[in-house]
């Protein structure tokens, strides 16, 4: 019924918020050396697969990581359009 297409747009939007925080923690941990740790691999092994193929197309331009502002406005347009897409009263 009309509550499974819901409830699959609001795990989707769910899921693309976890990613867009862990893009935020991955841009900090960029800027500030000393928060590395062993913990910041994995949130690199999850970051960096979908920045790779975004930088082939848009390099860095003068120390600035275009394709980190594009993933990142992308999921933002998409935690905003997947859930209301499927269930319009979201």
């Amino acid at each position: 019924m009309d509550s499974l297409p819901c409830a699959i747009g609001t795990a989707v939007g769910l899921l693309l918020k976890v990613f867009w925080l862990l893009m935020l923690v991955y841009a900090l941990v960029s800027w500030v050396p000393s928060l590395q740790g062993g913990w910041s691999s994995y949130v690199a092994r999850i970051v960096e697969p979908v920045l790779v193929p975004v930088r082939r197309i848009i390099p860095p331009l003068g120390g600035l990581d275009v394709a980190f502002l594009v993933v990142i406005l992308l999921v933002g347009w998409l935690m905003a359009a997947i859930p209301r897409a499927v269930c319009p009263l979201y």
